[in-house]
């Protein structure tokens, strides 16, 4: 149960934060071949390219957290500051969601940097699923292969950990 809920919520919250993010990518310079390449290169086969990181924490009251993270020294970085907000500490990015999904969520943003820049070669998310799928671990839903740009999909850890893995372009 407790799955399907993270599921039903996570997905509309890694929509909402690609919308979010691409606003954010339109704001920002175009870097110099901003024609990204998927990656095919063989010398990194086996070793994906996740993307940015982030942690994307439930919390209880948002302006609460906003708080105690700003004394660890993190900073607004993005987010409507009524439901969410992506804070950030150099490369550290955590988003505090309030009242959006149960349990924290890791979050991979393939083609992206910490910056929610273009990255120039990136594994394709549909790429990252085919991998993870090889080597047994199963998407808790699936993104279709034969499409491309903006998916993503979720995995869960042995010990109930959801990791969403959202590309947004």
């Amino acid at each position: 149960m407790k799955k399907t809920v993270l599921l039903t919520a996570g997905l509309p919250v890694a929509f909402g934060l690609g919308f979010l993010c691409s606003k954010l990518m339109e704001k920002q310079p175009e870097h110099k071949n901003s024609q990204s390449a998927i990656s095919t290169n063989k010398e990194t086969k086996g070793h994906m390219k996740l993307g940015a990181f982030s942690v994307s924490l439930s919390v209880k009251d948002l302006r609460v957290s906003k708080e105690f993270y700003e004394k660890l020294g993190f900073t607004h970085f993005a987010g409507d500051a009524k439901s969410y907000l992506i804070m950030k500490n150099g490369n550290a990015l955590i988003g505090l969601f309030q009242g959006m999904f149960e349990g924290n969520i890791l979050t991979f943003n393939p083609g992206w940097d910490e910056n929610a820049a273009n990255v120039e070669q990136f594994d394709d998310v549909r790429e990252i699923q085919q991998q993870l799928k090889s080597k047994g671990i199963k998407p808790d839903n699936e993104v279709d292969e034969k499409a491309s740009g903006p998916a993503g999909f979720m995995v869960t850890d042995p010990d109930g950990n959801v990791i969403l893995i959202d590309q947004h372009r």
